[in-house]
């Protein structure tokens, strides 16, 4: 499995956010405390927006991120109101580039952490659900990169939980048509530069952790000692896979089967189930 963060808000340096927490997400790549593997080395990924593009920039690589110069140098220049981080363990496919995440298209960004369990036997079915006129534009051979897609083609520029849901459905049912009765693992977050959704959902309905950071307001009266909290909007939030410090108050679990949309003003938790393929978009 992985572990990622998405942060939106403030414009902040990568490295706040990255590298500064006691449990950062550098730590979490050796020391993953909630996740199913202590060590996420198999690659890594950054993704950000800036206001010359509303195309996401994007940093991958396949190396782990605890010892990747670059990554290090680019956090101290690299300032952004939205970022994605991404550290990765592989769950059978294979360490290379395209196959680390955050994933792109357009203005879209997409991460992931869960798996789709008989992969092997369903990718063929399921890549054949993709729109083929985007189909070309897949480089990879995970089944997080197929999701993506998926939802891509299930109309996520229209709707994005509706599209989610629907590639949640399609993936039960073809892994049911295989016989893989619980297929679909996934904590994923998807953003258009703009808003955020953050979805943690599994057909066994025994996710992978996910968490959401308190309003700023309610951290300052907390710990009014912490400098980072002075300095940040109370649009400032993020989703992460397991908390990145210990501070009382500061994290909230993502309830099991639900999503959460970070947007400006008042951000919204809502249920979530797949949708049956085959439904109206």
């Amino acid at each position: 499995m992985c572990r990622w963060l998405a942060y939106s808000g403030t414009p902040v340096l990568l490295d706040t956010i990255l590298y500064k927490p006691a449990h950062s997400l550098i730590d979490q790549s050796r020391n993953a405390k909630l996740g199913v593997e202590t060590t996420n080395g198999d690659g890594f990924g950054v993704g950000w927006y800036t206001d010359e593009s509303s195309t996401p920039a994007l940093l991958r690589d396949v190396g782990p991120a605890w010892n990747n110069r670059n990554l290090r140098e680019l956090a101290d220049h690299v300032r952004s109101p939205l970022f994605f981080a991404h550290i990765r363990a592989s769950t059978g496919t294979a360490v290379q580039q395209s196959n680390c995440h955050p994933f792109r298209r357009g203005r879209w960004m997409f991460m992931h952490n869960g798996a789709i369990a008989g992969f092997h036997l369903m990718r063929r079915d399921l890549s054949l659900l993709i729109d083929p006129a985007l189909f070309a534009d897949l480089e990879g051979t995970t089944d997080s990169e197929v999701m993506f897609y998926l939802t891509l083609t299930f109309g996520l520029d229209r709707d994005p939980p509706g599209a989610v849901a629907r590639m949640a459905g399609a993936v039960e049912r073809v892994g049911r048509d295989h016989g893989v009765d619980l297929p679909l693992q996934m904590t994923l977050a998807i953003t258009d530069g703009a808003c955020l959704w953050a979805f943690r959902y599994s057909s066994e309905h025994a996710s992978r952790s996910l968490f959401y950071s308190s309003r700023v307001d309610d951290l300052r009266r907390l710990h009014p000692d912490v400098a980072f909290l002075r300095d940040i909007s109370q649009e400032s939030r993020l989703i992460v896979s397991e908390p990145l410090d210990d501070l009382p108050g500061a994290w909230n679990e993502v309830p099991e089967s639900s999503y959460r949309v970070v947007q400006p003003g008042v951000d919204e938790l809502y249920p979530f189930a797949p949708v049956p393929a085959g439904s109206p978009s």
